[in-house]
């Protein structure tokens, strides 16, 4: 693996199988592992039920309350326009070797929503979550396990001592 560059799937799936796994809890290796990335998959979504706020320090940090919305009997859901807080179904686990950023599948943006994510930093561990947005004025379904964001891992250039140490640490694990 080269400094500065991004991941290939060989080089994911060699990662998944190392002693401390790059990703675990996910749903099929074979349909996950893309060419230059891994699809995190839905494992649930929410709507917001209140403020949030953010300030200078962790202490006037406060996330919304959430309804979690519930997958009909065939793991569907219908979403109107709006945000949602979607969790997704794997856990990952950088070294302090790699990054990650997420970007929403091709086909999320097709029939109208969006994913906003921040980065993933090395030393990160967690099942993460993202804001999900339909812009669709006729709403979309989503179906649970579907795969809907990919994350793409890039080596960095000179590790730093230390990672990720933030409040979201291990995070839905």
């Amino acid at each position: 693996m080269g400094l500065g560059c991004v991941l290939s799937g060989d080089a994911i799936r060699a990662a998944i199988a190392a002693s401390k796994p790059l990703l675990r809890d996910f749903r099929n290796i074979d349909s996950q592992v893309q060419p230059n990335g891994f699809d995190l998959t839905l494992a649930s979504i929410a709507r917001h039920a209140g403020p949030g706020s953010v300030g200078v320090s962790n202490a006037d940090r406060q996330l919304p309350d959430i309804d979690e919305l519930a997958f009909d009997q065939d793991g569907w859901v219908t979403l109107e326009t709006g945000c949602f807080h979607i969790v997704y179904n794997e856990i990952v686990a950088l070294p302090l070797t790699l990054m990650a950023l997420g970007r929403p599948r091709s086909t999320l943006g097709r029939i109208g929503a969006s994913i906003h994510t921040a980065v993933w930093d090395a030393g990160y561990e967690g099942r993460s979550t993202s804001l999900l947005t339909v812009h669709n004025p006729h709403g979309i379904r989503l179906q649970q396990h579907a795969r809907v964001m990919q994350l793409v891992f890039m080596t960095i250039l000179e590790p730093g001592e230390h990672g990720y140490t933030g409040v979201y640490q291990g995070e839905n694990i």
